[in-house]
């Protein structure tokens, strides 16, 4: 299952954010470090489900009547602090947690409330803008010391006439959370000596930072956007690099609430919701600002930042595989009982291999079942394609 990591310091909202996307129980407090143990549950990025080509909707409970919810790892951890990457605040306990992850969500107090540390202070006296280079920089310190960490292991094995100084770096990243083919484009981007008692501390940061960069892309989530100062948003959107996400993660988790007492109809993502229960005054009066909100920005935020890691920043398709490519069922009648987050570029024995290691290596041959025809071994997956697998495999 694809990992997306909560990053950020403490006290900006990553527990509130991880409660409203996974409707866990964790603590959330107005204090540093609510988030010790890091905390692992279940959320969904958001897309179009097949079944609206059809004439009835698909019964999965990942459906809301033809918007499909694809399941995805979200990674609550620890709060990060400046010289974090030196051991300070639990920054050992987050950066180790992080390694895992596919993409980062850096979860900003936009609202300029909580200073370097964490600590609330008056709401705008906060430069918010420092907290999206900071997060880059304590990863990319942190890899780096990784790399440093084993470098005296490096030098001894180039004494070796086989030694490759590729494969010795490969060795090393691939046990911080990238493949090899991750290692071997990053390589490929960055110069660098042959010799490692050539190298220095800005080669090292160099490398650290581009693997960074390859294997933990981030979006910035502007959390508390309803209550930040004209500008801060549009600050944070000058200051990163990447995407840049509004958010109250408070309104997410309040309408989340709302539904679970029947009080409206709502699916995470939505740019409204509708009231269907009996609400006290203090109640509506609630949810009406959350409203007013999410007409600003198009929703609160909370399942547009996963969207936007899932399917812009990692570039992820939704293939569904099944076994009836005319009734696009599985064995047991299920209509599109699963769906598989791909890689663009992935073909049928990509989404096989997903399926089951045995469905891959018996891999047969593939049917597009929207087009009712065998595709070929490379033929690319699009979004929302319903693939049947011919395998040796059972």
């Amino acid at each position: 299952m694809l990992s997306v990591a909560l990053a950020g310091k403490p006290n900006a909202g990553k527990s509130t954010f991880y409660k409203a996307a996974t409707m866990a129980d964790v603590e959330v407090g107005n204090y540093p470090f609510t988030t010790i143990d890091a905390n692992r549950g279940v959320s969904h990025a958001r897309t179009e489900c097949p079944c609206l080509d059809r004439d009835e909707r698909c019964a999965d409970d990942n459906c809301h009547d033809g918007t499909r919810y694809v399941p995805t790892e979200l990674l609550d951890v620890a709060g990060l602090v400046p010289g974090a990457h030196e051991g300070k605040g639990l920054g050992n306990q987050f950066l180790d947690a992080l390694s895992n992850a596919d993409v980062v969500l850096n979860v900003v107090d936009a609202s300029g409330g909580t200073n370097a540390e964490g600590e609330p202070v008056e709401t705008g006296s906060y430069d918010p803008t420092q907290d999206v280079a900071f997060i880059e920089q304590e990863m990319d310190l942190w890899l780096a010391d990784i790399l440093d960490r084993n470098w005296e292991t490096v030098t001894r094995q180039s004494r070796s006439p086989e030694f490759d100084i590729d494969d010795a770096l490969t060795e090393v990243l691939t046990g911080a959370g990238g493949t090899a083919a991750d290692v071997a484009r990053v390589l490929r981007r960055v110069d660098y000596p042959d010799a490692p008692q050539a190298w220095t501390d800005d080669h090292r940061e160099a490398l650290a930072a581009a693997f960074r960069a390859e294997t933990k892309p981030i979006v910035v989530v502007a959390n508390k956007a309803d209550i930040a100062p004209d500008g801060n948003v549009e600050m944070l959107r000058e200051a990163a690099d990447g995407p840049v996400v509004p958010c109250t993660a408070e309104g997410e988790l309040a309408l989340r609430n709302a539904v679970e007492a029947g009080a409206i109809e709502y699916s995470p993502g939505d740019p409204d919701f509708e009231i269907v229960g009996d609400l006290s005054d203090a109640q509506a009066e609630g949810l009406e600002r959350v409203r007013d909100v999410m007409a600003e920005f198009g929703g609160t935020g909370v399942q547009s930042a996963i969207d936007t890691a899932v399917y812009d920043l990692l570039d992820r398709i939704t293939a569904y595989p099944v076994q009836n490519e005319t009734r696009w069922t599985d064995g047991q009648g299920n209509v599109l009982p699963d769906a598989f987050l791909l890689p663009r570029g992935s073909t049928p024995k990509d989404l096989a291999y997903a399926v089951h290691s045995d469905i891959g290596d018996g891999y047969l041959h593939a049917v597009d079942a929207r087009a009712n025809r065998r595709v070929g071994e490379d033929h690319e997956l699009s979004e929302g394609d319903v693939i049947k697998i011919v395998s040796t495999a059972k």
